[in-house]
């Protein structure tokens, strides 16, 4: 078996022109480690290749700058939907709410519980029934109960990639 396997990467080697075999014998020629790590060398080893990402232009080796932090406006009213099911964004900063498995800040405001006495928008009622059986639960179901998976503060700030994006007539 390690033969074959052999025989299968020399084969491939020799293919892309790293090894060679040897005319006066026809035995499988070896290829010494140089000669592998040089065919292994890219033209731009671990770079990004031509590509920009996210990142920019930034190879991966290379720590840039932080992105500056986005502006919330605190007296901004509420971004309208802009497809249909759309989340609701957070019309206020979150900074230093926690959400996490012993504590959900955003419950302290819009529970059912707590929202009229808060002044905040009530969760929805779809919040409170498990998706798997389709029962109503006495509490948040654990599903929802990590609000930022959808819901994400609102901010004035550029899209990450170009996008030709239409909102849906009927939420014009």
């Amino acid at each position: 078996m390690k033969r074959l396997f052999f025989a299968v990467l020399v084969a491939g080697l020799m293919l892309t022109g790293i090894a060679h075999s040897d005319d006066s014998d026809s035995a499988i020629a070896t290829t010494t480690a140089a000669n592998i790590a040089a065919a292994a060398k890219l033209d731009n080893p671990g770079g990004i290749g031509g590509l920009e990402s996210l990142r920019g232009m930034t190879e991966l080796e290379t720590t840039r700058p932080a992105d500056p932090m986005k502006h919330y406006p605190k007296d901004q009213g509420v971004i309208d939907s802009d497809y249909v099911y759309q989340p609701p964004l957070i019309p206020h900063t979150i900074r230093h709410n926690e959400v996490s498995l012993n504590a959900n800040k955003c419950l302290a405001c819009h529970s059912w519980k707590n929202a009229k006495e808060m002044n905040a928008t009530k969760i929805s009622v779809t919040h409170y029934i498990s998706p798997q059986q389709g029962q109503v639960l006495s509490d948040v179901s654990p599903s929802r109960y990590f609000c930022l998976q959808c819901h994400v503060p609102q901010a004035d700030a550029k899209p990450l990639v170009e996008n030709d994006f239409k909102r849906v007539n009927a939420l014009r």
